[in-house]
């Protein structure tokens, strides 16, 4: 393998030097003590602290914050099982389900966030019908209007994160020796048992990266938030969105350098992990 020539490692640097560069001086200016983006003025800290102080910004982070932590754990028990399902599958079945299965990660997130607003719009109007005529029938008192809000925004959540812990959790599952289940059984175990006991340690990394991976997307998201929210809840994506529309405070630019922070450590986190990992497997084999 030839070692990487200079004129390579200058064209690397200025690709990331073209990418990167935006965020750096937006998060220089975050700490500018004037609300100029063009003229440095000083050292402050005052935009965090009105961030803090903000009402509507922390009202969204902790809406994020909580659509990020049910998603993520609704999707890992759902995408743990999905996945153990397709890899005892029969091949010919396995393939063509998995590849709808990763439909979410290739698709245009406008499209998929176009497709569940109608879809519960529409599945709204069905309970709409269905409990006027329950309630003309029976005399109950069932709700006939649903609205987007809090609840929809957690489902399309849950629904594209499950790809990422199937596709996380599956590389693990086929790592792993199928006899492992059968001999713990023959052994005493129960499923369960054997599940807990055997199937769990050898899918755990998959299971962390996934879950990872799934809060980081969904902290990140806004275009299928923005369709699936409705108008009483708000993501912090969403609140920054509407920032821009008006005069854009430097206070942005403190939220845009907390959510790099925050990513660029989920990121690195899962790096690490999964070279840790494979380091680990490495030696074992030896």
């Amino acid at each position: 393998m030839r070692a990487p020539t200079v004129f390579s490692k200058l064209f690397m640097g200025l690709v990331f030097l073209f990418l990167y560069a935006p965020i750096f001086v937006l998060m220089i200016f975050s700490f500018n003590d004037s609300k100029s983006r063009t003229v440095w003025q000083g050292f402050t800290l005052d935009w965090y602290v009105q961030l803090f102080q903000d009402r509507e910004i922390m009202s969204a982070v902790y809406t994020t914050l909580l659509v990020a932590l049910l998603s993520t754990l609704i999707a890992t028990v759902i995408g743990t099982f999905a996945a153990i399902g397709f890899y005892n599958m029969n091949r010919r079945l396995r393939a063509p389900l998995l590849a709808i299965d990763h439909i979410p990660l290739m698709n245009a997130d406008i499209v998929t966030g176009v497709s569940l607003c109608l879809f519960f719009v529409a599945a709204f109007q069905l309970w709409g019908s269905a409990a006027a005529a329950i309630n003309s029938a029976l005399g109950t008192a069932l709700p006939t209007r649903l609205y987007l809000g809090f609840t929809t925004l957690m489902l399309a959540h849950v629904c594209f994160n499950i790809p990422y812990i199937i596709l996380s959790i599956m590389p693990k599952l086929r790592q792993m020796d199928k006899h492992l289940v059968d001999a713990a059984q023959d052994l005493g175990c129960t499923w369960l048992q054997a599940f807990w006991k055997v199937v769990m340690p050898e899918i755990k990394p998959g299971i962390v990266n996934g879950m990872l991976i799934a809060f980081t997307m969904s902290v990140d998201d806004f275009v299928i938030s923005y369709f699936t929210a409705g108008s009483a809840t708000s993501t912090l994506a969403m609140v920054i969105y509407g920032m821009t529309k008006k005069r854009i405070s430097p206070k942005i630019n403190a939220i845009s350098t907390l959510l790099f922070g925050i990513v660029l450590i989920l990121l690195v986190t899962v790096n690490v992990r999964e070279a840790r990992q494979e380091a680990r497997n490495a030696a074992r084999k030896i």
